[in-house]
């Protein structure tokens, strides 16, 4: 386990902030120490977004959301952007900060996570991933 701080970056509720700034028209239900983004203000699902700050979402403690002012970022991505970020991760390292992996729990469903993204990663890394995920979930729901 790592036990450096977190590096400096966004907070759950500036990144809660920048998710409704970008995209007003997002679902968040909050419950359990998480907060859910989805695009459906009736069903709340499915999600494209999901910030934890507890591990009691997941099998055992992989991400250790239990230090101090630690959280994990939850995206779901398309196939080719999994593969072309986490896909040659043979044994993630989930405790890690600021560093993208495969989600401890729904990586087979291709979602992605990251905790603590600093300020530069959040900027250059992770918003396109959000807006791929938002954009990918808005395109499903416009065909059906």
């Amino acid at each position: 386990m790592t036990h450096e701080d977190p590096p400096t970056g966004p907070d759950p509720e500036a990144i809660k902030r920048t998710i409704l700034e970008t995209w007003p028209e997002t679902d968040v239900v909050e419950a359990l120490g998480a907060a859910f983004f989805s695009l459906d203000a009736e069903k709340h699902w499915p999600n494209f977004a999901t910030i934890v700050t507890t591990d009691e979402h997941d099998e055992g403690s992989p991400s250790d959301l239990s230090r101090d002012g630690v959280f994990r970022l939850n995206i779901g991505v398309g196939r080719e952007t999994f593969q072309r970020l986490v896909g040659s991760i043979d044994e993630p390292e989930y405790a890690a900060f600021d560093r993208i992996l495969p989600h401890p729990v729904y990586a087979k469903q291709l979602w992605i996570s990251i905790l603590n993204p600093s300020d530069a990663t959040f900027r250059d890394v992770v918003l396109p991933l959000l807006t791929e995920a938002h954009d990918r979930l808005a395109a499903t729901r416009a065909r059906h």
